[in-house]
């Protein structure tokens, strides 16, 4: 019995509402005082929670744009870093590039100077010291036919000499050096001297010149070249050039300075004469 009475309190509350539904359709069309209340309710209300939504919705699709663009920017830019580094890479290996032929060039007009020795290239691969104007290493040896004694040039004039040589690799040792001397003479006169090494000298990157006759004439930047007195460098070889030679305190003999030819700190490859003096 409940059960009926509930479905029949329900039937009857739906068709009163639809009775209702029809009466407001049916008032609606004679008169509009039932409906413009209610229209004035939805411009007040519903309207502008519509136009806010709308704002959203046009707010959200903008960022979503400006995320999208962000993203297609992004990913041009990695490719065009991409491409950057790919430019920077090469236009670094050009320059080592014009580097290393602006060095070969220069041992090939050094070659063509001394065009009357023979010659081997080396590389130099490394330093047996805390100075590279002392000694260092180079990548060629006895079984490309290097040997103790030979004379090492490079891009200006005299290394020094190879001290040391294995069968894949040699030792150079320069002119700059402690214990290193070479006889030496001025290339306009002939006169005599002894060149040096000092290690006090190496960073300033000069050689003492001593037992030069107190009356010859030197100036600042005569050219001295290895003499045919020494008994292990060739004659002719360029050594460097003369500064600030004066009298010694013996008044018999003048002492200075030499400059080298060679540019010992950015020496990368050498030329090996194979030709010595003792043969």
């Amino acid at each position: 019995m409940k059960k009926l009475s509930s479905f029949m309190n329900s039937k009857y509350i739906l068709i009163a509402l639809t009775a209702l539904c029809f009466l407001f359709i049916g008032t609606s069309f004679f008169t509009d005082k039932l409906t413009t209340p209610l229209r004035n309710v939805v411009s007040v209300v519903v309207v502008p929670i519509q136009k806010g939504m709308n704002n959203i919705g046009m707010w959200l699709s903008e960022k979503y744009d400006t995320l999208q663009e962000i993203s297609v920017v992004m990913d041009n830019n990695k490719e065009l870093q991409s491409q950057v580094d790919a430019l920077t890479e090469e236009n670094n290996q050009l320059k080592l590039d014009t580097y290393e032929l602006d060095r070969l060039r220069d041992l090939y007009e050094l070659d063509q100077k001394y065009v009357g020795y023979t010659k081997i290239g080396a590389r130099v691969v490394g330093t047996t010291s805390d100075n590279w104007s002392s000694s260092f290493q180079i990548d060629k040896g006895t079984e490309d036919g290097v040997e103790v004694d030979m004379n090492v040039i490079a891009s200006g004039g005299l290394v020094g000499i190879i001290s040391e040589a294995g069968p894949h690799y040699s030792i150079v040792k320069t002119i700059t050096e402690d214990s290193s001397q070479v006889s030496a003479m001025l290339i306009d006169t002939n006169e005599t001297c002894m060149v040096k090494g000092d290690i006090e000298l190496m960073d300033s990157g000069l050689i003492h010149l001593h037992s030069l006759k107190k009356d010859v004439v030197i100036r600042n930047g005569d050219k001295l070249v290895t003499s045919n007195i020494s008994d292990r460098y060739l004659e002719g070889i360029l050594i460097g050039y003369a500064k600030d030679v004066e009298m010694d305190s013996n008044n018999l003999t003048q002492s200075g300075y030499l400059v080298p030819a060679v540019d010992f700190s950015n020496l990368q490859e050498v030329l090996i004469i194979t030709q010595k003096k003792n043969q």
